[in-house]
């Protein structure tokens, strides 16, 4: 909060950029709403280095890129919640550019990419160093898998950095070991709607990951690890059992936003754990 305290403080001439004509245009507050959706909340600065390489790309301040997050958060419905965008007062854009990618968050971050791309002057695969489909012949069919491509590290980039880089059972912060965990399977998934859907995502570490991918534990609505009794039939040794059920009914690390849906919860219980 204190991030957001000093943006709006020290920064509030920016407000004033629409004014002096120098307008936010579509495709630049696509790219503040993409970085937004991979940058945690509590580090949404000018000091941010994400920050201050888009402002450059953009010919902006990074107070002011900032406060344009901070503004497309006005619209987050979860934050809102919380008030945590009560300084925040989001523009027609904004909200239009909100509404039209959050419930369709592969566009949002393909589309991104591409103005990147487009904007650094270089295909949309090398901005993320993405070079194993050179060998893919151009066509339909090396497009899609770019895209689900971009889609999988906005998942997991958005994800992670939601929880700050933490298990949200165990508190390990290596990245390394960590995985944006879908709740919903992948397979399962609506592409347009769940399948890059950050609220669709738990950060854990590798070994929770499994146990959650098999249904060994879920969460429930109020965001409480239920372990399975399954696990009292599973040969291991009592130490490592007695861990394992210490986490029962705890409450998991909550993200700073993108909250685990509670559709996707639902379906986790009913159709993935083992009770």
């Amino acid at each position: 909060m204190n991030n957001m305290v000093y943006i709006f403080k020290k920064e509030a001439v920016i407000i004033s950029d629409e004014r002096n004509g120098i307008k936010w245009t579509r495709e630049e507050t696509i790219l503040a709403f993409d970085l937004y959706c991979k940058t945690p909340f509590g580090k949404i600065s000018r000091n941010n280095k994400d920050i201050i390489e888009l402002a450059n790309l953009l010919g902006r301040t990074p107070s002011s890129v900032g406060l344009k997050m901070h503004n497309l958060a006005h619209f987050d419905p979860e934050l809102r919640k919380r008030n945590v965008t009560a300084m925040a007062h989001g523009s027609k854009l904004d909200e239009e550019i909100w509404q039209e990618f959050s419930q369709n968050w592969l566009e949002l971050t393909y589309q991104a990419q591409l103005i990147l791309a487009k904007r650094k002057n270089i295909e949309v695969q090398k901005g993320l160093n993405i070079n194993d489909y050179e060998i893919i012949p151009e066509g339909e069919y090396k497009e899609q898998l770019i895209k689900i491509r971009i889609g999988q590290y906005f998942f997991r980039t958005s994800v992670l950095n939601s929880y700050n880089n933490r298990c949200c059972v165990t508190g390990l912060s290596k990245p390394e070991l960590l995985i944006a965990s879908h709740i919903k399977p992948w397979k399962d998934s609506d592409s347009k709607t769940e399948k890059t859907n950050p609220s669709n995502g738990l950060c854990l570490n590798a070994f929770h990951d499994k146990a959650f991918d098999k249904g060994f534990i879920t969460i429930n609505k109020d965001y409480c690890i239920i372990i399975s009794n399954y696990i009292n039939k599973t040969g291991m040794d009592e130490q490592t059992r007695n861990w394992l059920i210490s986490y029962n009914h705890k409450q998991i690390y909550l993200p700073d936003k993108f909250l685990p849906g509670k559709e996707f919860i639902q379906y986790h219980n009913d159709m993935i754990f083992k009770g």
